[in-house]
Parts: C-alpha cells; sequence; structure tokens
C-alpha cells in the first residue's frame, strides 16, 4: 500500500467486522528515536488461538468474499521491510490488539497518509462504534475521541457532513499544531 494511513483503515475495518464497540489508534512518532509506532486496539471479538499463529499469513482469512486476507500480513511485511516489527495478541471475547513499528527514516517506509481523511472515513463506516485517536509526535499529544463529541453533540452517530467537516478540520489543525518547530 502507498500509505501506512491505508493499512490502518484495513486493520480498523477488521475491527468493526469483530463487533467492536470501541477502536484504539494510537501513533507515536520520535524523530530522536527514529521510530514510528502504529497501535490499533479494539474491544471485539477477539481471535481465536488456534487461528492467532498464522493471522498474518497472507493465504489466511475469515472473509468469506475472498480466500486471501493481505491486510495484517501486508501490514506486517511493511514492518519488517523497515528494520521494525509486527505484532498482534488477541483474546477471544474481549478484543485484539495489533503493533506496527518502523525505522522511521528508513528508505522504503512509505508516508503516513492523510490522517486527518483517514479518521473521517473511520467515522463515517463505524456508525455507532467509537474511535480515540492519539497521535504523539515527539512528545507533543494530540487527541481525539467521538465518544466526547457524541456526549456533546447529543447524538449516536457523527454521519452528518458539517460535523465530519468539523473532524476533519479539527484534525488537520491538530496534528499541524503538535507538528509545529518549538
Amino acid at each position: 500500500m502507498k500509505e501506512l494511513s491505508l493499512h490502518i483503515l484495513d486493520i480498523t475495518q477488521n475491527s468493526i467486522r469483530a463487533e467492536a464497540s470501541l477502536v484504539a489508534l494510537m501513533i507515536s512518532e520520535s524523530i530522536a528515536d527514529n521510530n514510528l509506532t502504529i497501535i490499533i486496539e479494539d474491544n471485539g471479538n477477539g481471535i481465536p488461538a488456534d487461528k492467532l499463529a498464522t493471522i498474518s499469513d497472507p493465504f489466511v482469512t475469515s472473509r468469506t468474499t475472498r480466500k486471501v486476507g493481505l491486510g495484517l500480513s501486508l501490514f506486517k511485511a511493511a514492518a519488517e521491510a523497515c528494520d521494525g516489527f509486527f505484532e498482534i495478541t488477541s483474546e477471544f471475547g474481549v478484543g485484539t490488539k495489533v503493533i506496527g513499528s518502523f525505522r522511521r527514516d528508513h528508505i522504503d517506509r512509505v508516508p503516513l497518509g492523510n490522517m486527518a481523511d483517514t479518521i473521517v472515513t473511520m467515522v463515517m463506516s463505524f456508525g455507532a462504534a467509537d474511535l480515540i485517536y492519539e497521535h504523539n509526535y515527539n512528545h507533543r499529544l494530540f487527541s481525539f475521541d467521538t465518544r466526547e463529541i457524541k456526549e456533546t453533540l447529543e447524538v449516536t452517530t457523527l454521519n452528518e457532513v458539517d460535523i465530519l467537516n468539523w473532524i476533519r478540520e479539527f484534525v488537520k489543525e491538530g496534528l499541524e499544531e503538535i507538528k509545529e518547530e518549538e
């Protein structure tokens, strides 16, 4: 995939298919440590222990629409190709956690991508499920939580154009702010 944000979208859609009501996305970037880490955690159905060992194999999938599951295997390959690592843990009935870590300046690391548009796409596709997004850039933190917005607006979903446009701008401005030169 041309951007890491596309991997994030794919993995979070797995969370929604697993009936998660809450998905947490944490991205940590450190120039000093030369590291970019993406953590996606959900409270979905989890993965049975017998399937967890082979879950990142591209020829293993629980989907019935196709016989290959490339999402996790491509994310794993992308991390490992950039002197990083991939890890997945899951407890059946509790949830799943996926970690991809990358050497930030590795020549083969694809860009993170447009996170504002990615977050909007996630919110639109999540329905009533909630998203917590935290982005740490050199120890400067941006946080976004759909539960807070829903509570403030007294709504159960955020799929209105005005709300989605506000979310896009809020995320874009928040990320610009933490990435400004100190």
